[in-house]
């Protein structure tokens, strides 16, 4: 089971950071604009990983224009499931997720099914920029769905898991997953109902869970006790997150990955302007944290610690035994 769980009032007085000083002391003093595009569109993100040598979903197609909708069915009609997202989506936005189809039938997480023209009326709508950041014009990424790792079962509802880490100056420095519930249609993201799980950075063990910022001990739908979770490949998913720091030259962002069952760790996305509720699923403040990775000085692009080696130093700082649970 998980420690017990204190108030609102009590997270706020150890270490948590808010919104204005996340934008002011960290997004605005560490993250260089010009950076921005590398992140917060998706296609670039997938480019940039890849030629950095990590694994993403593979990607089926890209729609570009409204003339180009139609084709998605003809794009599709070999890949058994697939995902469709806007390109410069935020917050889990646009995201269509389609686990089989037959005749002009799509079938979603869920079980409820769509037709053609429904497809067609989502992408339509992702490339006027109705999901996108600022309501820009955008395109519609096609992309190969995630086989669901199976030490997962139970855990997550109609949909895929994923491990949110915030990595500071190539540090990873709080990490937590986010499972999918009926409440959030098979997404994981926590403004829609998912649970965001706190994980150890030390041991990749779960320390403490919450749905709409509410401590839960067990998973909604499946009942799964939640204390229970061990993410696998841990050492490998820390090091992937703290390689997007050179990917990237972001000093403060947030690394979203999955654990494919063929592929093994992949990368999601990245975002320069993460949310906070992580420090609310790990019962503790991020503050100190990077307070301390700070206290390091500036780092030295001839002699900086690699990734293997900052993972190393994260875990053995950042370990939940270190630290006390709100």
């Amino acid at each position: 089971m998980f420690q017990d769980f204190t108030s609102p009032f009590k997270l706020r007085s150890r270490g948590i950071m808010g919104m204005n000083q996340r934008n002011h002391s960290y997004i605005s003093r560490y993250n260089d604009r010009s950076k921005y595009p590398l992140v917060d569109d998706k296609l670039k993100t997938k480019i940039i990983a890849e030629k950095a040598g990590a694994t993403t979903p593979a990607l089926i197609g890209v729609i570009r224009s409204q003339a180009e909708v139609k084709t998605i069915h003809n794009m599709v009609k070999s890949w058994p499931g697939f995902v469709i997202k806007p390109a410069q989506g935020s917050g889990g936005k646009g995201i269509l997720v389609v686990t089989e189809h037959k005749d002009g039938v799509y079938t979603k997480p869920s079980g409820a099914t769509i037709n053609e023209e429904d497809v067609e009326r989502h992408i339509s709508n992702a490339l006027a920029g109705l999901f996108s950041l600022g309501g820009k014009n955008d395109v519609a990424v096609v992309e190969n769905l995630i086989k669901f790792d199976d030490c997962f079962d139970g855990f997550s509802y109609e949909g895929v898991p994923d491990v949110r880490i915030i990595v500071f100056q190539g540090y990873p420095v709080m990490a937590m997953m986010r499972l999918s519930t009926s409440a959030s249609d098979g997404k994981a993201n926590l403004h829609q109902g998912a649970v965001g799980v706190g994980i150890d950075i030390a041991t990749g063990k779960a320390v403490r869970a919450v749905q709409f910022d509410r401590p839960v001990t067990h998973h909604p739908d499946t009942g799964k006790e939640l204390a229970l979770l061990t993410v696998p490949h841990w050492k490998r998913l820390l090091t992937l997150a703290s390689s997007a720091y050179e990917m990237t030259t972001l000093g403060y962002m947030g690394t979203d990955m999955v654990l494919d069952r063929e592929e093994g760790p992949m990368v999601l996305e990245l975002n320069a302007r993460p949310g906070l509720a992580i420090q609310i699923a790990n019962g503790c403040g991020i503050l100190p944290r990077l307070k301390h990775i700070e206290s390091l000085g500036k780092p030295d692009p001839f002699n900086y610690p690699t990734p293997e080696q900052r993972v190393e130093y994260a875990a053995k700082m950042f370990s939940h035994q270190n630290h006390t649970t709100l």
